[in-house]
């Protein structure tokens, strides 16, 4: 396609898996991509990732092949995990 659009984002960068344990044997995850400098907003939550302030595109969730995910890097804290789904469920417009 000519030229870029919108403001997606190039590069590796994290991405937090918002898929249930019991489907993570599937050939794909759906993942929530990350960004160091996505404005502020209710559905982009911050966590923590590499010990860096980070937030979570909930806007941008996807499925994607699980050998496009580089190394797991660690797990979120149950606060982090809590306003990532209540940002899921403002964007997805879930009860």
């Amino acid at each position: 396609m000519p030229g870029k659009r919108g403001h997606v984002q190039e590069g590796r960068r994290f991405a937090v898996i918002v898929q249930a344990d019991d489907l993570l044997a599937l050939s794909t995850v759906v993942i929530c991509p990350t960004s160091r400098s996505a404005f502020a907003a209710s559905f982009h939550p911050e966590v923590i990732v590499a010990d860096q302030p980070t937030q979570v595109l909930c806007e941008m969730g996807g499925a994607v092949d699980t050998r496009a995910l580089g190394e797991h890097v660690g797990h979120l804290a149950h606060d982090e995990l809590r306003s990532i789904e209540e940002a899921l469920l403002l964007v997805l417009d879930l009860p």
